[in-house]
């Protein structure tokens, strides 16, 4: 029995379409199809993943007969809907859009208590202020703890998942971006809130940084989250970003050229961006570490200079439609 044949028939017993099987082993639909018509091969991590998904040895997948396996109805795709997270997408965002925004905002948590307890009004003991600093430490230490895991996690599951198709519903992207536009509502309202308690406090000025710090702590943490929970839902833009991260041997490795001309494309785009940013970068530090050209309050203007050429190379590129 062929290996073409088993995988058809393990793929028919958890009524699984090319596409669901292609996201879950990180591939595209075009290779599953290519695989399935014996003019392409899977790579050995591929076949790996394949017999772990279907329970079967590799010496069974490739060389042995599994046409005769029932249906497996409790590892089933659900049938009747045509749009599903076969990868767990959705959960994956989720946890890390909460992690993410929980860690940056706990290294800011860490920096209020610092201010707040070095302020002579709250804490009048010298030796407790002057130590009051290691919470700065303590927080960034703390907030790494939920950022890097999370940051890991994601780019974990881009890897395994580089392409995924788009599964969510207009209601669901409609809810997504609603959400995404009162959290940057709240989190300005925080910061405003935020600024004013700093000025209404601003007689103890450790007091009044550690009130802004504490509002800013939670406006970052809304911000975050609801950018992340709504960003979720652009999933062209999450298969653009995994062109972006491949090597030039996995762009090699597509099976769909107009995939590997757009993943080419955002390459060179990408490419040139760095190149004006590190000029910018360069420029900048010169004009404020060098005193002689008396510049140094201007250095800043660099960076400001080199977004702008960004946008307007980006814009140029788009009208001429450069691939």
């Amino acid at each position: 029995m062929s290996f073409r044949d088993n995988m058809r028939h393990l793929r028919a017993t958890r009524n699984m379409t090319q596409e669901q099987l292609a996201m879950l082993l990180g591939v595209s639909r075009q290779s599953v199809s290519k695989w399935e018509a014996e003019r392409a091969y899977p790579e050995m991590d591929k076949l790996i993943r394949m017999c772990a998904l279907f329970e079967c040895t590799l010496d069974e997948l490739v060389m042995g007969d599994l046409t005769d396996l029932p249906a497996n109805k409790a590892a089933s795709m659900p049938s009747g809907k045509a749009l599903q997270d076969v990868t767990g997408y959705d959960q994956a965002m989720r946890a890390s859009a909460w992690k993410l925004s929980l860690g940056v905002a706990l290294a800011l948590v860490g920096a209020a208590w610092a201010l707040l307890l070095s302020s002579p009004a709250l804490v009048p003991v010298d030796e407790v202020r002057n130590s009051a600093s290691v919470l700065v430490f303590i927080g960034i230490a703390v907030g790494l703890g939920f950022v890097l895991p999370a940051a890991l996690a994601r780019r974990a599951f881009r890897r395994a998942h580089p392409f995924v198709d788009d599964f969510y519903t207009d209601e669901q992207k409609d809810q997504a971006r609603a959400i995404m536009s009162k959290s940057l509502v709240i989190g300005l309202g925080l910061f405003m809130v935020g600024a004013a308690a700093a000025v209404m406090l601003q007689a103890d000025a450790w007091l009044a940084g550690g009130a802004f710090f504490m509002l800013a702590a939670g406006g970052v943490f809304v911000v975050v989250r609801g950018c992340l929970l709504g960003s979720r839902c652009n999933l062209k833009t999450y298969n653009d970003k995994s062109l972006l991260v491949m090597s030039e041997d996995q762009v090699d490795a597509l099976d769909d050229e107009a995939l590997r001309a757009r993943a080419r494309k955002m390459r060179r785009e990408n490419s040139i961006y760095g190149i004006v940013l590190g000029l910018s970068t360069a420029v900048g530090l010169v004009l404020l570490f060098i005193p002689a050209l008396g510049a140094q309050r201007w250095f800043w203007l660099a960076w400001v200079i080199g977004g702008i050429l960004c946008g307007v190379i980006g814009g140029i590129r788009s009208v001429r439609g450069d691939e």
